[in-house]
C-alpha cells in the first residue's frame, strides 16, 4: 500500500501546484495581450501601396503567437470613417488571422486617422466593449505619414489607458509629429521605411511588440526629466487585493510617496519628479488570498531641460546660410528642434519654419534673398511638451560681387596686334 500511497500524495502535490498557479496567473514567459493594428485604407494610398502593406501585417501577425489564451488582435481601417475588418476574438488561431487580412479590401476616402483612434479607444480597447482587463494592449499604426484631422489628443488618450504605440511610416510623415504619437522613446516605437521593404523591420518589430506584451517584472517607460510611467504584470485581480506602490529618492530614502492601487491596476505614472535623479520604486502586492512577493526598480529621471546654449552663422552666401547650435540639455527628452526665420525689415519675404530631428544641431536655410538681415530662432520642442528658444541675427552676402579680370599670360589669346 505505501507506493500506492506515496504515489498518491505526488499527484495530490501536483494538483495542488497546479491550482495555486492558475491563481496567480499565466507563467511570466507567456506572452498575453489585445493587438490592434490600424491601416491607411484612405485614397491617399494606392491600391500597390495598400497590399503591401496587407502583405507586410500578415507577415507579422504569422511571426506573432495568438490563441484565446495568448494574443488577440484587430484589425481596423483608416477611412472617412473607422472600419472595423474584425474585433479582438472574433478569431482564436493565426492562420484564421492571416485568411481575414488577406482577404481585407481598400476602403478609399478621407484620411481621418484621429476619429479612428477615438473609435478603437471607445469601441475596441474599452472593457464594456469586450477588452481583456489587466492585459498589455499595443497599437500598430501603419500610415504613409498623412492626416486629415489631429492626431495628437486622441493618441495621447489611449498613451494614457497604457496602450503602447508602435508606427510604422512608409517615409512621407512628419518626424516631429509622428515621434510625438508614438511611445516613448520613438527610437523603439518609430520606424521610418520603404514601402517595398517592409519585410526588413518585421522581425525586429515582432520582438518589440512580445517585449510589450509579455508579462514580466515592474518596468519604466516614458522617462523624462519630471516623471515616468510604470507598467507591472497583472499579478492580483480587482477581487483578491490591492497594490501598494512607493517611490523615494536613492540620496533620501526615508522621503517616500505612496499610492494605493486596486489589485486590477497593471500601471501609475509618477510625475513632479526631480530632473537628473535616482529613483527607488517598490511595488507591494497586498492579498490575503495569495503571497505576492514584492518588486523593486531603480529609475533614473532625465536631466533638466535647458534649450539650445549658442548659435552659430556660417557660410553665409546671397541665398544661404548655414545655421549650427549646441545641443539642448537632456537630448534623449528633445523630440526635436524647430528653425524659424524671417527677414528684420520688410521686403524679404514671410517668416518660414524647418523642422530638424533631435540627433542633429544644424541646418542649411535655402531661397533667401541676397544682402538681407535676418532673424533666426532655434526651439527646442521637449518631450514633456515644454519648450525653449534661442535666437540670433544673421545676414545673407551681396548678390553681385565684382571681380578683377586676372592677366592673361602670353599666347593665352585675345586680338592680333
Amino acid at each position: 500500500m505505501l507506493p500506492w500511497t506515496a504515489l498518491s500524495l505526488a499527484l495530490s502535490l501536483r494538483l495542488a501546484l497546479a491550482r495555486s498557479g492558475a491563481e496567480r496567473g499565466p507563467p511570466a514567459s507567456a506572452p498575453q495581450g489585445d493587438l490592434l493594428f490600424l491601416l491607411d485604407s484612405s485614397a491617399s494610398v494606392s491600391h500597390y501601396e495598400f497590399s503591401r502593406v496587407r502583405e507586410f501585417v500578415g507577415q507579422l501577425v504569422g511571426l506573432l503567437p495568438l490563441g484565446p489564451g495568448a494574443l488577440r488582435t484587430s484589425l481596423v481601417h483608416v477611412g472617412s470613417r473607422p472600419y472595423t475588418e474584425f474585433p479582438f476574438g472574433q478569431h482564436s488561431s493565426g492562420e484564421a488571422v492571416q485568411d481575414a487580412i488577406r482577404a481585407a479590401a481598400q476602403r478609399m476616402g478621407d484620411t481621418n486617422t484621429g476619429l479612428a483612434l477615438a473609435y478603437a479607444k471607445e469601441q475596441l480597447f474599452a472593457e464594456v466593449a469586450g477588452a481583456r482587463p489587466g492585459v498589455p494592449k499595443v497599437l500598430v499604426w501603419v500610415t504613409d505619414g498623412g492626416s486629415s484631422d489631429p492626431v495628437g489628443p486622441p493618441m495621447q488618450e489611449l498613451k494614457d489607458l497604457g496602450v503602447t504605440v508602435f508606427i510604422v511610416s512608409t517615409g512621407r510623415g512628419n518626424l516631429l509629429e509622428l515621434s510625438d504619437a508614438a511611445s516613448a522613446p520613438p527610437e523603439k516605437h518609430l520606424h521610418f521605411v520603404d514601402m517595398d521593404d517592409l519585410h526588413i523591420i518585421a522581425q525586429e518589430l515582432r520582438g518589440s511588440i512580445l517585449d510589450a506584451m509579455r508579462p514580466q517584472q515592474l518596468r519604466a517607460s516614458e522617462v523624462t526629466s519630471s516623471g515616468f510611467r510604470l507598467a507591472w504584470p497583472p499579478l492580483l485581480t480587482a477581487d483578491s487585493g490591492y497594490y501598494m506602490l512607493e517611490l523615494a529618492p536613492s540620496a533620501e530614502p526615508g522621503t517616500v510617496r505612496r499610492q494605493q492601487l486596486p489589485g486590477n491596476a497593471t500601471g501609475w505614472a509618477w510625475v513632479n519628479l526631480n530632473p537628473d535623479t535616482d529613483y527607488e520604486v517598490t511595488l507591494v502586492p497586498e492579498s490575503n488570498v495569495h503571497l505576492v512577493r514584492p518588486q523593486y526598480l531603480r529609475v533614473h529621471t532625465l536631466p533638466e531641460e535647458a534649450g539650445p546654449q549658442r548659435i552659430v552663422i556660417s557660410h553665409a552666401r546671397p541665398r544661404s546660410l548655414r545655421v549650427s547650435w549646441a545641443p539642448a540639455l537632456g537630448p534623449a527628452a528633445v523630440r526635436g528642434y524647430h528653425v524659424q526665420y524671417g527677414p528684420l525689415l520688410g521686403g524679404g519675404g514671410a517668416a518660414q519654419r524647418v523642422e530638424v530631428p533631435a540627433g542633429r544641431n544644424s541646418t542649411t536655410l535655402q531661397g533667401l534673398a541676397p544682402s538681407t538681415a535676418y532673424l533666426v530662432t532655434v526651439t527646442a520642442a521637449f518631450r514633456s511638451g515644454r519648450e525653449s528658444s534661442l535666437s540670433a541675427k544673421a545676414c545673407t552676402s551681396d548678390g553681385e560681387r565684382s571681380r578683377v579680370p586676372r592677366p592673361q599670360p602670353p599666347g593665352a589669346g585675345g586680338p592680333e596686334p
